[in-house]
Order: C-alpha cells, then structure tokens, then sequence
C-alpha cells in the first residue's frame, strides 16, 4: 500500500488566490496520496504593523472576522471543522462576491452543523492566542515576506502555489508532482512571474 504524504495548508478565508489553491489541492488530493490538515493564518495580522492607507486597514479590520470564527470552530468543535467551513464561507466570499460578513459567518455555520453562537468570535479577541499560534506554525517556517497560502510537505514550507484557474484531474496531480520536485530540493527558494490574470473561479 502507497503510503500518504502528510500535507499542511495555510489559508485565510478572503484570499481570493489562497481559495484557488485551496480548490486546486483538493482536486490533487483526488489524484494522488495525499492528506491535507487545514490550519489558519490571517492577512490582517501579517500586516497590521505595515504602514497602510487608511481605507485598506478598515478592510483588514475587516478580515479578522471569519479567521476569528473559524479558529473558535477549531478551538471548540475540532481541526475536522476548519475546511468545511472555509469552503461554506469561501463559496459566499469569492463564487458569491459576497463582503456581508454577518450574513456570510451565520450562513456557513448554519451550512455545517456549528453553534450560530460561534459568530461572536467575529468580534471579539478571546481566540486570537489560538488564531497567531496557527498562524505563525506556518509563517514561521516560509518567513515575513510571503502571503497566504503556505504549503508544508516533507519538513519544507512554501508559500503558493498562486493559480488560475484552477487545475483539475490530472493536470492537478502535476502541479502536485512540481511542489514535491521543489520542496525536495535542498536550499530552493523561489519560483516566480508577473501576474497577468486576475483570479479565475470558473
């Protein structure tokens, strides 16, 4: 029997580039051995000491509210909760174009079975201990200077891959075969072009 290879994905869930990804690993994991754990990371906190215009920190202020409830999830209900509900709310954020957040928190905790009491974690800061801790699990093994998403696999981070749209069958298993080419190569760093397309949810 093939053994599985252990995956680790960090996502925040308005990232419309870490969705993509996120749909994209999904659709490897059906090609090949792989078993992904779902762990959080937040762009509001990895910016929130950068000098910002005004209009995007409200947005960032923004963003910590359904990190903040999926980390209560895991912290309450269990690591099983995290990608359900990234989906349900990722589904109403980047498919949906959705930006209510309330209505977007109540509806995918409705959508998987969790407490709509959950929802006050948007707003508060009882779990952010939990959501950092998630969060610097990741970015502390790629560094300060990447975004979300970050992949771990082998005892080797990296940030990415960024693409659109997403691959399917096959051509997902490929891309898979790339990031284990690359995260198995000692002192690999980087791969990188300008990007011409904006985000494709088709």
């Amino acid at each position: 029997m093939t053994d599985r290879e252990q995956v680790s994905f960090w996502f925040d869930p308005v990232c419309p580039w870490a969705w993509l990804t996120s749909r994209w690993i999904l659709e490897a994991e059906k090609v090949r051995p792989i078993d992904i754990e779902w762990h959080v990371m937040s762009l509001a906190y990895l910016n929130q000491d950068r000098d910002l215009p005004d209009d995007y920190r409200e947005q960032l202020r923004q963003v910590w509210r359904p990190v903040r409830v999926i980390t209560a999830a895991i912290e309450q209900h269990g690591r099983s909760y995290a990608l359900p509900l990234y989906t349900a709310m990722g589904t109403r954020i980047h498919l949906g174009k959705r930006t209510d957040w309330d209505a977007i928190i109540a509806e995918a905790l409705a959508e998987v079975g969790l407490p709509a009491d959950l929802a006050a974690a948007a707003d508060g800061t009882d779990f952010d201990d939990a959501l950092k801790a998630d969060h610097h699990a990741g970015t502390d093994q790629v560094g300060a200077d990447v975004g979300t998403p970050i992949i771990a696999v082998g005892g080797t981070a990296i940030f990415g891959p960024v693409v659109t749209p997403v691959p399917k069958g096959e051509a997902a298993g490929k891309l898979w075969d790339g990031v284990l080419a690359v995260t198995s190569t000692p002192g690999f760093y980087e791969i990188k072009r300008t990007r011409t397309q904006d985000p494709d949810f088709e």
